[in-house]
């Protein structure tokens, strides 16, 4: 190996490893603050009443939502639409974690593969825009059944 192509070999580990260690920062500071709702089905277990669905759900709004509720479709193992109803979770402060359990009356919970969100029934808070909790829903889950938007 020549020195020319020594020093060329330098320069280039150098340079690459410069650039390597940049792209952490650049991604950091391109990267924006996520505003969003996150409503994770954390888990659906049966009940007295029928089936408890279990809601873990952070508010990364920015701001307090006065009330949140959604109207859910649930789909059976069959994958029919079994029954709609709204869960209402109230007030959500921003910033904070919430955990909400709804109990469906005669419903059991192994018929149910789907859990789909169908619209936003009320989302107001001070500076929410009515369509900010479905627009900017981050629907998760944790069990076996399956849901989103």
């Amino acid at each position: 190996m020549t020195r020319a192509s020594t020093f060329a070999s330098l320069a280039i580990s150098v340079l690459t490893s410069c650039l390597l260690a940049a792209l952490p920062a650049k991604a950091q500071q391109a990267a924006p603050s996520a505003s969003n709702l996150v409503l994770e089905l954390n888990g659906a277990q049966p009940s007295e009443k029928g089936c408890r669905l279990t809601f873990v759900v952070t508010n990364n709004l920015g701001a307090e939502l006065a009330k949140a509720a959604f109207e859910i479709a649930l789909f059976n193992d069959a994958g029919v639409v079994d029954r709609l109803t709204v869960l209402d979770f109230n007030e959500l402060p921003a910033g904070k974690t919430k955990v909400a359990r709804f109990d469906l009356a005669g419903t059991d919970c192994t018929k149910i593969s789907r859990v789909l969100i169908n619209q936003t029934t009320e989302c107001t808070g001070v500076g929410i825009e009515p369509d900010a909790c479905l627009s900017q829903l981050k629907p998760e889950t944790k069990s076996a059944i399956v849901f989103g938007v």
